[in-house]
């Protein structure tokens, strides 16, 4: 099957696809593995991301609770930075896995190298708008000016580290793409390794490092980004087997290729900014609970994200492997692919809901040992915790719409879902007034999100498996 030069809708995709039935399909163990051989992986780079994320916030915790919550507050606007930079890594990963299955590696290493080329380009004025506007941004939050000061330092010194933030995402994308997710993993580990200890030592001071405190922790992000964007280009340009980028006339600028990319993963990169926008829209809300809750519910998010990660190894997993099924002109296989990643997605998550729900003071006592931090925040990840085996049925749906060329159909349920939750928690938390409370709204909108996406994403590969 061809590849299409732009995928402007699922059906350009679906319709050729139909007609390869005469093509051997994979059987169920074998799918199995390679659902498995791209997840767990990806799971696994996921739970390195969460990991340092979650030992930075109890290096920073033991500052104290004003910069618990200041530095939560600036993560919170660089998560909306990450997803709009993230239309290229969605866009490349889903065009070079096409590329890949239609056996077309010229076209996927051409992608790579024009994914990274206008990711480099367009996060330059991120970063300079990051510099100039950090303070004002984080005002937006209404916290106290303590809190504000902490967060307003942490965003300025992070904005400096979004070009190589930029570069390794779409660096680990395309790897993706191409079938490779442990690489990725293994760079990601790397980088951390490299980001504790550099923020160890300097918010602290040691290693004979400057103490800096909360900056400390921005600052050591910043070093092992840039190390992580390195060694991304090294593998890229000389490592890898299946995609590499470099070579004559590979940087000169191509518009038509930017356009097929941001075309895809534009919408994609507009959900996460909708999904995130929404949470941190429940920031102001919490903020009205006390400084304490605040701090408890960025415990929470920390605590609870260990629950996503195998949510979004599958669904990174699903991405990849329909995009090249795709390709390859084999719809059987997408949708065989996609149900196999459905089922072990739900198992994991669900799994993981359950232990949290039965270990949650402990959890979020390893933060904090404040009783009052420890009660609030569990009784948070417990409520939530129950939304588990949902939200991985719309992780894995939401990345095979996207392998079929689909990232608008997520994009318009899950950014309306998320949204209508904040609504739900405005008028439970004014009934009840209480961190869980605002956590209870998913249980309502999780049940509808995963039934649009499932309904839209049956018609797409319409037919039965044989």
């Amino acid at each position: 099957m061809a590849i299409p030069e732009i995928v402007p809708s699922t059906a350009e995709v679906v319709a050729p696809a139909v007609s390869s039935e005469s093509a051997a399909r994979p059987s169920s163990s074998s799918l199995r593995r390679r659902v498995m051989g791209l997840a767990l992986p990806a799971i696994g780079e996921n739970l390195l991301h969460t990991a340092l994320g979650i030992a930075d916030t109890i290096l920073v915790a033991g500052i104290g609770i004003v910069a618990l919550a200041g530095v939560g507050a600036a993560l919170n606007v660089l998560f909306i930075v990450m997803a709009a930079l993230s239309s290229l890594s969605v866009g490349a990963s889903v065009l070079v896995a096409q590329a890949i299955g239609a056996g077309n590696t010229a076209r996927a290493s051409h992608i790579a190298s024009q994914s990274l080329l206008w990711g480099a380009a367009l996060s330059l004025p991120v970063t300079l708008a990051g510099l100039l506007f950090a303070a004002p941004v984080v005002a937006l939050y209404g916290m106290a000016p303590d809190a504000t000061a902490v967060a307003a330092e942490y965003l300025t010194i992070s904005a400096a580290s979004i070009p190589a933030l930029a570069l390794m995402l779409i660096g680990g994308s395309v790897l993706r793409g191409a079938g490779d997710s442990r690489t990725p993993m293994l760079v990601t580990a790397l980088a951390n390794v490299l980001n504790l200890i550099a923020s160890w030592g300097l918010i602290y001071g040691h290693l004979g490092m400057p103490a800096l405190g909360v900056a400390g922790s921005a600052w050591g992000t910043l070093i092992a980004r840039i190390a992580g964007a390195a060694l991304f280009l090294f593998i890229l340009v000389r490592l890898s087997r299946r995609v590499r980028v470099g070579g004559p006339g590979t940087w000169r600028p191509r518009w038509r290729t930017a356009r097929e990319v941001v075309w895809l993963g534009a919408p994609a990169a507009l959900e996460e900014i909708i999904i995130i926008t929404s949470f941190a829209a429940l920031t102001p809300i919490v903020v009205g609970l006390g400084t304490v809750a605040l701090a408890a519910h960025r415990v929470a998010l920390n605590v609870l994200s260990l629950s996503f990660m195998p949510g979004i190894g599958f669904s990174l997993a699903t991405t990849a492997l329909v995009g090249q099924a795709v390709g390859a002109g084999r719809i059987d296989e997408a949708r065989a692919v996609t149900n196999v990643a459905m089922r072990w997605a739900i198992i994991w998550m669900g799994g993981l809901g359950a232990l949290f729900i039965l270990f949650a003071p402990q959890m979020v006592g390893i933060f904090s040992g404040d009783p009052q931090l420890i009660a609030i925040g569990a009784t948070a990840v417990q409520v939530v915790a129950l939304a588990q085996p949902l939200w991985a049925g719309t992780f894995v749906i939401g990345g095979a719409l996207r392998g079929i060329g689909d990232t608008r159909t997520p994009m318009v349920i899950s950014g309306i879902l998320g949204w209508t939750a904040v609504g739900i928690a405005l008028l439970l938390v004014s009934i009840w007034p209480a961190l869980w409370a605002v956590w209870l709204a998913y249980i309502f909108t999780g049940p509808p999100e995963i039934g649009a996406l499932w309904r839209v994403w049956r018609r797409k590969v319409r037919g039965g498996e044989g």
